[in-house]
């Protein structure tokens, strides 16, 4: 498992070093690199995998990066960017240049290591990236043509219906269950759409799930149904955002097994402040059951979430946990104990509830 991460010259991160944990969280202000880390977990991804010696910079996972001048920092003293990786003893370090030509809209690879971070290079389905914008309530969704085995969730949730049906008619040999250590405690069937129930119904709210697939058009379907036996089926447009949003969340982490690497932009998008903390404990449960789990987001209900599944569940060791606070000043590293503690609270962190109440509380005193 990654335990360290070194970044030089990417974007708007000069050089910075970040410890690894089965959970990372990321949060922090708008524009202060959170993003560019994961992204940076991207461009070695995809530079493990590529082909040639380049790597594109728009396309691959969503990715709309621009020029290689743009993820250039620009106090780069050199053309040159790094991505390092650590873990058991080993590192892995990544390089990258760009191109004499400014509007090249990719990277040169200039270095590999002799293999993979952990992780890093994992067959498809073992590597999954949800990224920020996806997709909403839709009444028929994508399918992939990747060999069944292969298939992951998308990075917009597009084939979250695909996963569900495949495993309902049996046509996948592995991943075909959900693992014992993540399976809720109230559905004893291993089954992955059961599973998948289950969760959605204590993260979001009472459902039924129904996925097809639909082979003449190339398609898949996916519905839902309220909990009671002679409730309608109901489309996705009249569930609400929350559903198709957390769902592919709940599929993936429900999909994947120890040493999987699971990255998630703002899980918390569409999702009541109660799904929000659920959905942090449920992350924090799959990163205990020997997942790499990193998430960007910008909501304390999602880390007190995790801090619950500490304190609370024990799924998930304290020392296995890291948070990073980014701000124009740089990142601080945040460390949780068995109880649940931080062991930081810079200025920034969370604290907007506490100065608006406070803002409140003198409006009172004034009238």
């Amino acid at each position: 498992m990654i335990t360290s991460l070194d970044i030089v010259n990417f974007k708007c991160l000069r050089e910075v070093s970040l410890a690894m944990r089965p959970l990372t969280i990321l949060t922090g202000v708008n524009g202060g690199g959170k993003s560019t880390v994961l992204q940076s977990l991207l461009l070695a991804r995809l530079a493990s995998n590529s082909p040639g010696r380049a790597v594109r910079l728009n396309g691959p996972y969503e990715l709309a990066l621009g020029t290689a001048a743009d993820v250039l920092s620009g106090s780069a003293p050199t053309p040159d960017i790094t991505i390092s990786f650590g873990g058991g003893g080993e590192d892995w370090t990544y390089g990258f240049s760009v191109p004499a030509h400014e509007e090249a809209l990719y990277l040169d690879v200039t270095r590999l290591p002799e293999r993979p971070a952990p992780g890093i290079g994992n067959e498809p389905g073992a590597f999954t990236y949800l990224g920020a914008e996806r997709l909403g309530p839709r009444d028929v969704l994508s399918v992939s043509a990747e060999e069944p085995e292969h298939i992951g969730v998308g990075v917009r949730g597009e084939f979250t219906a695909q996963v569900l049906a495949l495993r309902e008619t049996r046509s996948v040999s592995t991943r075909a269950t959900v693992r014992e250590t993540l399976r809720h405690q109230q559905v004893a069937s291993p089954q992955l759409r059961l599973q998948a129930e289950a969760w959605a119904s204590e993260i979001i709210r009472p459902v039924r799930i129904t996925a097809q697939l639909s082979t003449g058009i190339m398609a898949s379907t996916i519905r839902f149904q309220e909990t009671d036996q002679f409730a309608d089926m109901i489309r996705p447009v009249n569930t609400g955002f929350g559903v198709s949003y957390a769902l592919p969340i709940i599929v993936s982490g429900l999909l994947a097994v120890e040493g999987d690497v699971l990255l998630i932009e703002n899980p918390e998008a569409h999702l009541h402040p109660a799904g929000q903390s659920r959905l942090g404990r449920f992350l924090a449960k799959v990163a205990g059951s020997g997942v790499q789990v990193v998430v960007e987001t910008h909501s304390d209900h999602v880390l007190n979430g995790a801090r619950l599944a500490v304190a609370r569940d024990h799924a998930l060791d304290s020392a296995a946990m890291i948070v990073h606070y980014f701000d124009r000043a740089g990142v601080t590293p945040i460390q949780v104990n068995q109880v649940g503690e931080l062991d930081a609270w810079p200025e920034g962190f969370f604290d907007q509830i506490e100065n608006d109440l406070g803002v409140l509380a003198h409006a009172r005193r004034r009238r």
